[in-house]
């Protein structure tokens, strides 16, 4: 490392500059457009998209359930979408209570390979018109790829990955047809741009999410309906509390993560103004170290050390 600091140091000062004028440039272009964001702060989306009805998947607990609690704050109706546990069911009850003027609908749905979620929720949505759709379902399954049963990572890459897809491609096609404004917005993480050894299908779907929506974005953005995916920094949730086998970074991450309740604002005020947005300081730290980087030398950096 001294070596190479060094190396640098004695490099012509024209050829320094002109080494350092695209990383400069760089990272003008990601960081300016976070500052910007901030600086706007979060958006009302009832009055931006004249909205009246939201969808939140894995809306019961976690970042899910802050979601639907800016959402109702801002006075929309929102469908909630969680596993058929003790969870779902008490989250819409206090929604209600608290927002008695608004409604709440909850849909126990499990996204897993031959469930029929879809039909589940085109059946609790029939007759609303869901103008904003928030894909934040998800899970982790930790260990060896070769150690896991096949079953468990399909389940993995359907919750994760497929429904997202079925969902948005359901409320995309009605939005289009109705001529109706709308938004469309997904949790990834920064696990999406790096590689993740022992928790291979995590890192494999947030990615997919991440180049989905990225693509996504440029054919919906001319018919008014906004696409973005957001990349979070360690979120306290239920997340960690089913990791099957423990990774020492995720230890390391949980320690740092906020509540979820922190998350909603800064989603909010990406939607329209970016299409991929890192939050917190881990998320952008791990994006500004890892881009230096060829993707397969990180890779082998990777394998090497692990």
């Amino acid at each position: 490392m001294v070596f190479l600091l060094s190396a640098v140091l004695a490099l012509p000062k024209w050829l320094f500059v002109i080494l350092a004028a695209p990383t400069c440039l760089w990272l003008a272009a990601y960081i300016l457009p976070l500052v910007y964001i901030r600086l706007r702060g979060t958006q009302d989306l009832k009055k931006k998209y004249d909205a009246t009805w939201a969808l939140v998947t894995g809306g019961s607990t976690g970042i899910g359930r802050a979601i639907c609690e800016e959402l109702a704050k801002q006075g929309l109706n929102v469908v909630v979408v969680g596993l058929p546990d003790g969870f779902l069911e008490p989250a819409v009850e206090k929604l209600q209570t608290k927002y008695g003027s608004q409604q709440f609908v909850g849909v126990a749905a499990s996204f897993a390979p031959g469930q029929d979620y879809l039909e589940q929720i085109k059946r609790a949505t029939t007759g609303k018109d869901v103008q904003l759709v928030f894909n934040n379902a998800g899970f982790i399954v930790t260990g060896f790829f070769d150690s896991q049963p096949l079953g468990k990572h399909l389940v993995n890459l359907e919750c994760n990955a497929t429904a997202a897809v079925a969902i948005t491609h359901h409320f995309a096609s009605l939005m289009v047809k109705a001529n109706k404004k709308g938004c469309i917005v997904f949790t990834s993480s920064a696990s999406a741009y790096i590689p993740n050894p022992f928790a291979i299908m995590y890192g494999a779907t947030k990615a997919f999410m991440s180049q989905f929506a990225a693509s996504l974005a440029v054919e919906l953005q001319c018919k008014g309906i906004d696409v973005c995916v957001v990349h979070p920094s360690p979120v306290s949730s239920n997340f960690y509390d089913k990791v099957e086998h423990k990774i020492d970074s995720m230890e390391s991450f949980k320690k740092v993560a906020v509540a979820p309740s922190e998350l909603p604002a800064d989603m909010f005020a990406s939607i329209g103004r970016c299409v991929l947005r890192d939050v917190g300081g881990t998320a952008i730290g791990m994006r500004l170290g890892v881009s230096l980087l060829p993707y397969n030398a990180l890779a082998h950096l990777i394998a090497v050390v692990a």
